[in-house]
């Protein structure tokens, strides 16, 4: 499975919405403090992107060489339709300055040096020490997930109902014709599920071996759905 760590370091480098939390900043509406753009550098800490006069560069600008605490803030939400959507939360929290150059004309790049992390999602709650954070590696099926996910859902979604088979009489509810298997979530390691009706609770599907690429991916879940027509 992959640790706390990978998984928040996965969720700054995903497409999820993200917002930072500056003090002093309460009042300000959350889509002016939501980054154009986000990325880890080479030593864990967080770069982001805003326009030059958003309230987030001018609080950075503002406190210059004082240490200005924030708190960036993900909600990850699944790109398929089921219930109970948001599929986690992370939390990193440190220090803003703004970073050295232009990133863009009109554009200004900040730094997050990271004090400490935070994950709340479908493996739990955990805490991320920032050594943790910086070594930490991100899943290679980030920027895929979500199209694949809406993929599974829309083009195969009769051979992930199947997968219900493979999970013997936990998946049995006599009588319930509204029972679906939605896919949930994707990484290296595996697949879940998401089994709605009457009960809803989730199923996760590990591949043999973790996967490196979409490639890969293909193989797996050929021989995940092989296993089930079985």
């Amino acid at each position: 499975m992959p640790s706390a760590a990978e998984r928040t370091r996965t969720l700054v480098q995903s497409t999820c919405s993200a917002v930072l939390l500056i003090p002093g900043l309460e009042g300000v509406p959350p889509e002016l403090l939501m980054p154009h753009a986000r990325a880890t550098g080479p030593e864990g800490e967080v770069f982001l992107l805003y326009p030059a006069d958003s309230p987030a560069v001018r609080a950075a600008t503002h406190a210059q060489d004082d240490e200005l605490p924030a708190v960036l803030e993900i909600t990850d939400v699944a790109p398929v339709s089921v219930p109970h959507r948001i599929r986690g939360r992370a939390w990193v929290s440190g220090w803003l300055t703004t970073a050295p150059g232009v990133a863009e004309p009109g554009l200004m790049m900040l730094r997050l040096e990271v004090g400490e992390a935070s994950v709340d999602d479908l493996w739990g709650a955990q805490q991320i020490e920032p050594e943790e954070f910086a070594r930490a590696s991100v899943d290679p099926l980030v920027a895929h997930e979500a199209e694949l996910l809406q993929h599974l859902h829309a083009a195969h979604s009769d051979q992930v109902q199947s997968l219900c088979g493979l999970l013997g009489e936990r998946a049995e509810t006599p009588g319930d014709p509204s029972q679906r298997a939605v896919p949930l979530a994707l990484d290296r390691f595996g697949l879940r599920v998401r089994i709605t009706g009457e009960r809803c609770f989730d199923a996760r599907f590990d591949f043999p071996e973790p996967v490196r690429d979409v490639s890969g991916l293909r193989r797996a879940m050929h021989a995940l759905f092989e296993a089930a027509a079985a």
